[in-house]
This record gives structure tokens, C-alpha cells and sequence, in this order.
């Protein structure tokens, strides 16, 4: 049986979370595994407890700090989440998005959402940061969309237009900061599934075959949420593992975090560029 949310939920986490900060978070930020150390950058930060928040999921993956941090960063108000919430946790589609609507109550103009992802494209190496140029959402197209159920016409109209996910002003300066620092920076299309498991060689081949670069487990129902409601997005993966097209490597959740490690000082360089151009 789904669990959609409702605006009452929505607003009672709202109300709470409002209660609780000294400025309104113009820029909402989701980190994805590994990446939760971008939100140290804060200053000035309100550190909200997921646990604390009336209706707020719990992520309950390594990884997920669980925190939502709102303060200053590169001189814009954000409100970064130190972890997400996944499908694969027994979340319906409605839930997992939850916070996305609660930061769009609070405000939220922008979102920024990251994501650690494997790599489908054989060109693409361990430690790479990717600008998301588009989506595949396979779970939505199987019928699991996160707009399924009631439409919560304070947000958006029933039927949104998905053309555009990815705002193509703040993709062109995140390219432009990039290119200052001389980062290198991917470009490509996420696709996004249901998980926990790792993909096999037949399926990435599928979806290389498909045209997608890099594989996920989170990011497309949020985007479409987020865009749902009018927010502007700019996403990134990072690039955890080779493209094991052939099944001759294994892929484990430590070496994900491992290379997460290395990608943090890239993507929050890029991030503080583009916030401070902002």
C-alpha cells in the first residue's frame, strides 16, 4: 500500500524546522553517500536532527548523517541535508521526497542535489565529478513516479514538464567554475534505479547500450519533485567505481565511501565557485 504525504505533514515539518532557524534558506542542498562533509562549510549553522523533525524519514545507510544543516555557505542561505533517504529502505516514492516539498515550504528556490554513482561510461574513472545534464528514471517509468497519487496542487500542476530537469544557467557556471580551478568535469545522463543492489554486467550494458553514463540509486525522484514545485536544479555524481562491463570487478559499499573521499575536495570547490557567482 503507498504512503502518500500530505500538505499537513509537509507544513507540521515545516512549521517545526522554521521554529527552529535565524535566516529562510534560499538554496536547499542533498549530499549523497560520502559527500556529507560539504556541509562542515557552513557557518553559522542551526544542526537539525532528522530524528527530531515530526514526519521527517531516517536514512538508515552508512554514509547518512541524518542532519539537516542551515546557515551560511559562500554568503547564500542553504539548507543542506547530510544524507538522503532511499527507496531501497522500504520508503514509498511520496516519502522519500518528503524533505524536498518541506524545503520548498521553507522557501528553497534552488536545489543542489549529489550523488555518489558508478560509472557506466568506460571513459570515466574513480574520483570524476559529473555534471548531470539529464535523467533516466526507470523506477518512474515502470509507474513508481514520485508524483503518483493525489497531486498537491500547491505545488505544481498534475502533468509538469520534465524537458529541462537540470537548469542550464547554473550547469553553464558550474562548467565556468570548473574550468577556473581546473577540474576536469564529465558531463552526462544519470540513470537512476531502484536498488540496494549493485548492478550486473548484463544490466550495465543495458543501460550503456540506452545511452546513460553513470548509475545511481537516489537523485531522479527528487529532481522531479523539485521541478514539480518550480525549484531551479543543479545535480552531480561522483564517480565511485569503473564501469564493470564485464563482470570482471566486484563493487562493495566501502570502496564507494573510499572514493568519495577523494571526489569532496573537487565538487565542493565547484559548489562554492557557483554559489559565490550566485
Amino acid at each position: 500500500m503507498d504512503n502518500f504525504v500530505t500538505i499537513e505533514q509537509i507544513d507540521r515539518a515545516a512549521a517545526f524546522i522554521r521554529a527552529r532557524l535565524h535566516i529562510t534558506p534560499k538554496i536547499g542542498m542533498i549530499l549523497g553517500t560520502g559527500l556529507a562533509d560539504i556541509a562542515d562549510e557552513v557557518e553559522d549553522a542551526d544542526v537539525i536532527p532528522y530524528s527530531e523533525i515530526p514526519e521527517w524519514p531516517l536514512s538508515h545507510v552508512v554514509g547518512h548523517k541524518n542532519r539537516l544543516v542551515v546557515g551560511k555557505l559562500a554568503g547564500q542561505n542553504v539548507a543542506v541535508m547530510q544524507g538522503r533517504i532511499h527507496y531501497y529502505e522500504g520508503y514509498s516514492m511520496s516519502e522519500i521526497t518528503m524533505p524536498v516539498r518541506v524545503l520548498q515550504r521553507l522557501g528553497m528556490e534552488i536545489m543542489v542535489v549529489t550523488n555518489a554513482a558508478g560509472a557506466i561510461n568506460p571513459d570515466y574513472l574513480p574520483g570524476d565529478v559529473m555534471l548531470i545534464r539529464d535523467t533516466i528514471g526507470l523506477i518512474g517509468m515502470a509507474g513508481n513516479n514520485p508524483l503518483r497519487g493525489p497531486n498537491l496542487d500547491e505545488f505544481g500542476t498534475r502533468f509538469p514538464d520534465m524537458s529541462q530537469m537540470f537548469d542550464r544557467q547554473l550547469m553553464e557556471a558550474a562548467r565556468k567554475q570548473a574550468q577556473k580551478l581546473n577540474i576536469t568535469l564529465r558531463e552526462g545522463v544519470y540513470v537512476g534505479l531502484a536498488g540496494p543492489s549493485f548492478e550486473s554486467p548484463a544490466d550495465l550494458r543495458f543501460l550503456h547500450f540506452a545511452g546513460a553514463d553513470a548509475v545511481g540509486m537516489s537523485t531522479v525522484p527528487e529532481t522531479i519533485v523539485a521541478r514539480h514545485g518550480g525549484v531551479r536544479v543543479l545535480g552531480f555524481s561522483g564517480v565511485t567505481n569503473k564501469a564493470n562491463l564485464d563482470g570482471s570487478t566486484i563493487t562493495t559499499h566501502e570502496e564507494v565511501l573510499e572514493a568519495a573521499g577523494v571526489i569532496v575536495p573537487r565538487l565542493k570547490a565547484i559548489l562554492l565557485g557557483v554559489l559565490n557567482e550566485l
